[in-house]
């Protein structure tokens, strides 16, 4: 399947628009300093209502801006250079895709100007694939279903679901059980929300009770069970490409460290054994920009209603697999050729590097998606 990798005209304009915001209002001063406040209410407002990026995806005629995958994933790209505390990929992406794939106009409609935000209510660790809804499809993943943690009785749910990221603030929740998915609202009586303490304080991690709550059924079935597998190979897929912009970063960082750090009268960055990590350092970043652009460009091209494909499930496995390694691996060379400073509270780079950690193991983990691969394209187990 050929896929055109290039950023066209209006994605570099997008990401202009997008950088610029975040430089003048996300800083990572102010990231840093607002560590106890994990989902910035004022950004959101400024990203998704002002900029009217939640509805990117959202058809026009619903009041969105009728774009797709694409345009989000560049979105995504520069969250992930400034770890920005924002639920866009829980809300914008995840959510949105799920509803998009139930035809959930009503509910679309309510995200598209982000004055209201959705959380798919599933672990941050679940992967694509059977998760938690029967009969499901075959997917990405062949492991461990999600569910049943919750149980529908007479329209409504009982249960719990532990570590739901950016949830703290949702205002629509997307509840799957055995066989469905279901719509509560985030105030209804019955819904308690606890934080979780997290290792990456910029992405907040919610365990969800319900308690005989009201809700209201989107999909049945293999519906749901597609839907559900949509939104979270999206997710895979999106996260993908923050992990590219926060690696990207790192390495931008380093370089800038390298030219301006001097020892023995000259910069740093002249020695050859620097210069080597940062040459294989480069290599890594641009592979996982290329394998993001590939995974966002095959889903984008597949057809939500029906599920992803299994060029777009070889994608969205290979992207999680290679990008999420990567972003780690460049947080921690980060740090290291930062020197001391890079192991200092006050510089910016421990939130890459648990940034970076924590994304390694959502929508299941760099390993499940290489044991997934493998059984996508017939390789045996190694």
């Amino acid at each position: 399947m050929s896929v055109d990798l290039r950023y066209s005209e209006l994605d570099l304009e997008l990401r202009r628009s997008v950088r610029a915001m975040l430089t003048l209002h996300s800083p990572w001063q102010r990231v840093l300093t607002n560590q106890d406040r994990p989902d910035d209410a004022t950004l959101w407002s400024r990203l998704a209502t002002e900029m009217g990026l939640a509805g990117l995806a959202v058809p026009e005629r619903l009041g969105g801006g009728g774009a797709g995958l694409r345009e989000n994933a560049i979105v995504c790209e520069e969250l992930g250079r400034a770890v920005a505390p924002v639920p866009y990929l829980a809300s914008a992406v995840v959510a949105t895709q799920t509803l998009l794939a139930c035809a959930a106009e009503r509910w679309l409609t309510q995200l598209a100007d982000g004055t209201r935000r959705a959380v798919v209510v599933v672990p941050v660790d679940t992967p694509p694939g059977p998760a938690g809804v029967r009969p499901a499809p075959v997917g990405v993943h062949a492991g461990p279903a999600f569910g049943p943690g919750v149980r529908a009785d007479d329209h409504r749910l009982t249960g719990t679901v532990p570590g739901v990221a950016d949830a703290a603030t949702a205002d629509l929740l997307l509840v799957p059980t055995v066989d469905e998915l279901w719509i509560v609202e985030a105030v209804a009586a019955g819904v308690s929300r606890s934080p979780v303490v997290s290792l990456d304080q910029t992405r907040a991690l919610t365990d969800f009770s319900f308690d005989a709550v009201p809700a209201y059924r989107i999909a049945a079935g293999r519906a749901a069970a597609g839907a559900l597998h949509w939104g979270l190979t999206a997710g895979a897929v999106l996260l993908a490409a923050e992990q590219y912009g926060l690696a990207q970063w790192c390495l931008d960082a380093a370089v800038d460290q390298l030219k301006t750090r001097y020892q023995f009268g000259r910069p740093i960055g002249g020695f050859q054994a620097l210069k080597h990590r940062l040459a294989d350092a480069w290599v890594e970043v641009t592979q996982a920009r290329a394998v993001a652009r590939y995974a966002v460009g095959v889903l984008a091209d597949a057809d939500p209603g029906a599920g992803p494909d299994s060029e777009a499930q070889v994608a969205a496995a290979l992207a999680q697999a290679h990008c999420g390694p990567v972003a780690v691996r460049l947080a921690e060379e980060c740090v290291q050729l930062h020197g001391g400073l890079g192991f200092t509270w006050e510089h910016p780079v421990h939130l890459y590097l648990k940034r970076a950690r924590t994304a390694a193991v959502a929508f299941g983990g760099a390993d499940r998606h290489r044991s997934a691969l493998a059984g996508l394209v017939d390789l045996p187990p190694g």
